[in-house]
């Protein structure tokens, strides 16, 4: 079996991905890989700064504005971070990746007065410059009913959480909608159950894809 060396997990908020993603690093090691967890935006200095400003709900900024700072703290994390690790033979699992980065910039708040939306085919260019031709193996998107993935969020809302269920819904809409254009390596994972259960359905999904397939 080739297991998947780049893989990405993705969803809305409050899906279990931590807990997925740190349940698979584990097995993943004890099957012998030697694996790196990353987050996006994240992981590198640049990277951090552009996460707090992205996530700072008294900030106000454009669609297209946060699109370009989420390529941007991408580009610098590819770069420096994901391709020398994947030359030294290292596993990643990235939480979050470009895909996140299309649904929540074109993705309506439903408001009226909302701020205008980006094309998703827009950013999926945006995407292929930014990511430099660099995709996962495979991307899962957790998926449950928004309704249950936010009542398990707790703390204040950041700047997507803060606008509301119903955005969450088109939000959860668009990662279905859109998966597909990950290159046909992007698979649905129910997230309801115990985490063991969601664990399990997500290792058959790994177990199953080869790399680049």
């Amino acid at each position: 079996m080739i297991l998947p060396r780049f893989i990405s997990l993705d969803g809305i908020d409050g899906v279990g991905k931590s807990t997925q993603i740190a349940t698979l690093a584990e097995r993943l090691t004890r099957a012998g890989c030697d694996v790196m967890t990353v987050r996006d935006p994240g992981s590198t200095e640049i990277g951090a700064r552009l996460r707090a400003i992205l996530l700072d709900s008294d900030l106000r900024m454009s669609r297209l504005t946060e699109a370009m700072l989420f390529m941007a703290s991408r580009a610098e994390m590819i770069e420096t971070v994901l391709r020398p690790a994947l030359d030294a033979g290292k596993t990643i699992i990235s939480d979050r990746f470009l895909l996140a980065n299309v649904v929540y910039q074109s993705t309506g708040d439903g408001r009226p007065a909302g701020k205008p939306i980006v094309a998703p085919e827009t950013l999926w260019q945006m995407g292929r410059i930014a990511c430099g031709g660099l995709s996962p193996d495979l991307t899962l998107v957790l998926d449950m009913p928004v309704e249950l993935a936010m009542a398990r969020l707790d703390g204040p809302a950041d700047r997507m959480e803060a606008r509301g269920e119903d955005y969450m819904n088109r939000v959860r809409e668009a990662f279905l909608r859109e998966l597909p254009r990950t290159g046909g390596r992007g698979e649905v994972i129910d997230a309801q159950g115990r985490p063991d259960e969601v664990a399990e359905r997500v290792w058959a999904a790994m177990s199953h894809r080869k790399t680049g397939a």
